[in-house]
């Protein structure tokens, strides 16, 4: 089973077991993770649910696709190489865990 580790910008850490199939977003939201807000459902159209990826992490991940691309330059918070929208990070029983900090703020 998959994990994620959620890190606020304060520092607080959650570990939550994730479902294969889902995105980072939807675990938050399922769980009640503070700071990914994903106003539209994970759609790709709201920049709401802004993490940072590990950089330990990144290569495991399907690269930026240009919609995410163009979406992460919108974001209220500066993106850094790091950026990734939460709800296109895919959820896989070869992922093992992953690490995101969420930003400040998302709206």
């Amino acid at each position: 089973m998959p994990k994620v580790t959620y890190v606020s910008d304060a520092g607080e850490v959650r570990v939550v077991d994730g479902l294969v199939g889902d995105s980072v977003m939807q675990t938050a939201v399922r769980n009640g993770v503070p700071g990914i807000t994903g106003e539209c459902g994970g759609v790709l159209s709201c920049a709401t649910c802004h993490v940072f990826v590990d950089e330990t992490d990144l290569d495991r991940l399907e690269p930026v696709s240009g919609l995410e691309d163009e979406m992460l330059d919108g974001t209220v918070v500066d993106r850094c190489p790091n950026s990734r929208l939460s709800c296109q990070i895919k959820l896989s029983e070869g992922l093992g865990e992953l690490r995101v900090t969420t930003p400040e703020a998302q709206e």
